[in-house]
């Protein structure tokens, strides 16, 4: 089994950053694992953010948030992160690290394996 616990969210200021943090706890290998993250605002369906490729060699960025956020992973510490710059308002959303099985960089929410439990990031106008 895998297990992903977030944290780093919080409450920030328009313009201001946040960097998210996410921990893989298994036995299992984490260079098997391409990475994501995805975010759902209230009210709204969950989408995804960004994503790394297992080697992180290769990610792949959502037009809402290219030239703003940079996924980027440890593997020797078994983490991947996510750091938030320019932060707008609607960037407000709990965000999900996600596991896939599939060691390429992964869009599609079907195809991720693992889910944490997800931060919440406010950001105040």
């Amino acid at each position: 089994q895998v297990q992903l616990v977030e944290s780093g969210g919080g409450l920030v200021q328009a313009g201001g950053s946040l960097r998210l943090s996410c921990t893989f706890s298994s036995g299992r290998t984490f260079t098997n694992y391409g990475m994501g993250w995805f975010r759902q605002a209230l009210g709204k369906e969950r989408s995804f953010v960004a994503a790394i490729d297992s080697a992180g060699g290769t990610t792949d960025y959502a037009d809402s948030v290219k030239g703003r956020f940079i996924i980027s992973r440890d593997n020797a510490k078994k983490t991947v992160s996510l750091q938030m710059n320019s932060l707008k308002p609607e960037d407000t959303a709990v965000y999900y690290c996600a596991a896939s099985e599939y060691t390429i960089v992964i869009r599609r929410e079907d195809q991720y394996n693992y889910w944490g439990r997800g931060t919440q990031v406010t950001v105040s106008s």
